[in-house]
């Protein structure tokens, strides 16, 4: 058989970059003992390689995404923070038991000045709306 030449590749992958990219990930499969799909006629994995992108025996779209998967180093992966466990963090803070002085104390609200703070805001918040309510329904009747 004849020598397979970059030529004859670039019919299948244009860009010669990728071409021996996909070619040197083939080899490294061949290499690690994946099943050929021309015939080896003695030649060297890289040879091989070249040879099955040519005759079009190999799957492209797989080679790059192998390819892609063995470069990587390091995956991000986007975890959007839930304010709802923000929310649940700071509730745990202000439930927890004070184990240092006493381990049978709860810890209290009150014991916080800007807790208590928001607490006396908001309660005075919900009293008000009460009292209008009361109110409107007083003259109502």
């Amino acid at each position: 058989m004849a020598r397979v030449t970059v030529e004859d590749c670039i019919v299948k992958i244009p860009n010669r970059f990728k071409l021996v990219m996909i070619a040197a990930q083939r080899s490294r499969e061949l290499s690690k003992g994946l099943d050929l799909t021309v015939e080896r006629d003695n030649d060297k994995n890289p040879v091989v390689g070249l040879r099955e992108i040519a005759d079009d025996t190999v799957n492209l779209d797989d080679l790059e995404e192998a390819l892609i998967r063995g470069q990587q180093k390091h995956i991000d992966v986007d975890e959007e923070t839930d304010e709802d466990d923000e929310f649940l963090a700071v509730e745990d803070a202000f439930n927890k038991p004070n184990t240092e002085t006493d381990p049978s104390a709860k810890s209290d609200v009150a014991d916080d000045p800007l807790a208590r703070a928001l607490a006396e805001s908001a309660f005075a918040d919900v009293k008000s709306d009460e009292d209008n309510v009361t109110q409107n329904n007083a003259s109502e009747e």
